[in-house]
């Protein structure tokens, strides 16, 4: 099994910086596809972002890009999402995933098979 544990949220105002954490067990994330997603009230969960350890290739969504980086620590069996010049409307449900599968693709839903619990964004004007 595969256990995911999110952390670092928080409030912080509008062009602030946060960053999160994902930490897993039950499996290396070198291992896994891993990725960070975000769910507003009465929105569709939305990705932000993908990252494969074993190369440490990264894909971003385009509201996020350039102000967002995933990163990892495989010591830690942990990856982080930097969020930087944070915008009041990314306030969300901040959720960490991991997928198994080798033909999954890093911004697409369907390739995560594992979700931590979420953990909340608050971004003020």
């Amino acid at each position: 099994q595969v256990q995911l544990v999110e952390s670092g949220g928080g409030s912080v105002q509008a062009g602030g910086s946060l960053r999160l954490s994902c930490e897993a067990s039950g499996v290396p994330i070198s291992s896994l596809l891993m990725g960070w997603f975000r769910q507003a009230p009465g929105k569709e969960r939305e990705v932000l972002a993908g990252i494969w350890p074993t190369s440490a290739s990264t894909a971003y969504a385009d509201s996020v890009k350039g102000r967002f980086t995933v990163s990892q620590d495989n010591a830690k069996n942990t990856v982080y999402l930097q969020m930087n010049s944070l915008k009041p409307e990314d306030t969300a449900i901040y959720y960490c995933a991991a997928g198994r599968s080798r033909f999954a693709s890093r911004l697409d839903r369907r390739s995560y098979d594992y979700w931590g619990q979420g953990t909340q964004v608050t971004v003020s004007s």
